[in-house]
């Protein structure tokens, strides 16, 4: 069972916690009481009163390792309370996935985004039957069958998946029967699960994908692609599995072309695309190639394109990686503005790096766009679909910039 740690944190820390921020930092914890292991209850109590302050998950062996899951008035832990907070996340999602499948907006879907819906380092995805969850802490091992229960229970999943981070892989604290791509409830006769998104379909693999096999945090962005493609020749760079590809497909676009440093990845957009357009082979090209290069090589053939998209994978996995990608940003900016078409040709510019913050990334862009000598209008920025709801500062990671060329 697990064990109760009484925690007192610095003067800073506490602060942190009682602002709402989920991660302790190792330099932020001043005294555990007791030899704790991952999956122990740390509660923290104020340096003064004596009195509760939070409650998080222990993880003596991560450079965080405390992990709230409550603050403020004293909670108890325990399947009783996950049962409510994974009530709470999904009553969030309720716009999203109301209504009979056929009249569903989409058939996959976040239901725990993490510390944002108060389950730090748990990612739980629903894609059509198939529940998938993306373990990133061995903290989660006493309780996940609690929060598993809670999970089927709410998405009437038949089948859940249990992904792991590669720190969680490598644990000796994880549990023996914790495996990366372990079928933890019912069969999964096929990894490959075909969904619905905004009228397009779209098949995750939930054993090998990247994350849990589809990145649903863009799909908002990737249905007004489609709204916006009509007769425009597309260009969607790190297209991954083509999400934005397939929609601007359906959406009539004259032609697109998918570039992503992945042979592989291309394979799944053009498997994507044919499961929506008869003539996907006629209207879809991929392109196996650095994004620079390509960028550049489209550039010296004359290339233009009334719709390109750039959304490139995280610059920025620690501070010490921002500058470098900030100018990563810069230079793909740069080299694809040459590409956009004149009259109204659009640009879309996406980021989703958590360590650089929106107004930061949006100013860059800003920044590159004058400097190009070249009239614009940027008509939205935007940020996570509702699914993907944000409760901290960090957590607020993804950001795009729609421009107009006029």
């Amino acid at each position: 069972m697990p064990k109760t740690l009484a925690t007192r944190l610095t003067a800073q820390g506490q602060r942190h916690v009682r602002a709402g921020h989920p991660w302790v930092y190792s330099d932020s914890v001043e005294q555990v009481k007791g030899d704790g292991q991952a999956g122990d209850l740390a509660v923290i109590f104020d340096r003064r009163r004596d009195s509760f302050v939070a409650v998080g998950l222990y993880d003596p062996a991560s450079p965080i390792p405390i992990k709230v899951l409550h603050a403020g008035k004293p909670a108890r832990i325990d399947a009783a309370f996950f049962t409510e907070c994974v009530g709470r996340a999904f009553a969030k999602r309720a716009s999203l996935i109301a209504g009979e499948d056929d009249d569903r907006p989409t058939t996959a879907y976040r239901l725990l985004n993490g510390e944002n819906d108060g389950f730090p380092g748990l990612i739980a995805d629903v894609y059509e039957h198939v529940l998938v969850l993306k373990v990133y802490t061995p903290a989660w091992a006493p309780w996940l069958e609690h929060v598993q229960a809670a999970l089927v229970e709410a998405s009437r999943a038949t089948t859940v998946v249990l992904r792991l981070s590669r720190r969680v892989q490598t644990d000796a604290a994880k549990p023996d029967h914790w495996r990366d791509g372990a079928v933890l409830l019912g069969e999964l006769p096929d990894p490959t699960v075909v969904f619905r998104e905004h009228g397009v379909r779209l098949a995750a693999n939930v054993l090998l994908g990247h994350k849990t096999g589809f990145f649903l945090d863009h799909r908002a962005g990737r249905r007004r692609v489609g709204e916006l493609a009509a007769g425009r020749r597309v260009l969607d760079v790190f297209s991954y599995a083509g999400g934005f590809a397939v929609h601007a497909l359906v959406g009539g676009a004259s032609d697109v072309t998918c570039v992503d440093i992945s042979a592989h990845a291309l394979e799944l957009a053009r498997a994507n695309a044919a499961l929506n357009v008869a003539d996907a082979d006629a209207r879809l090209t991929t392109v196996a190639e650095d994004a620079f290069a390509a960028l550049a090589r489209f550039a010296r053939d004359g290339d233009r394109f009334g719709l390109v998209i750039v959304d490139p994978p995280s610059f920025a996995k620690s501070a010490r990686e921002v500058p470098g990608a900030l100018q990563a940003y810069r230079r793909l900016t740069r080299a694809a503005l040459p590409l956009v078409a004149d009259g109204g040709g659009i640009l879309v510019l996406a980021s989703c790096s958590a360590r650089v913050p929106a107004e930061e990334f949006f100013a860059l862009q800003d920044e590159e766009l004058r400097a190009s000598g070249r009239a614009f209008e940027v008509f939205d920025r935007t940020g996570h679909d509702v699914d993907h709801p944000v409760g901290f500062r960090e957590g607020a990671y993804l950001k795009t910039m729609w421009v107009r060329l006029l």
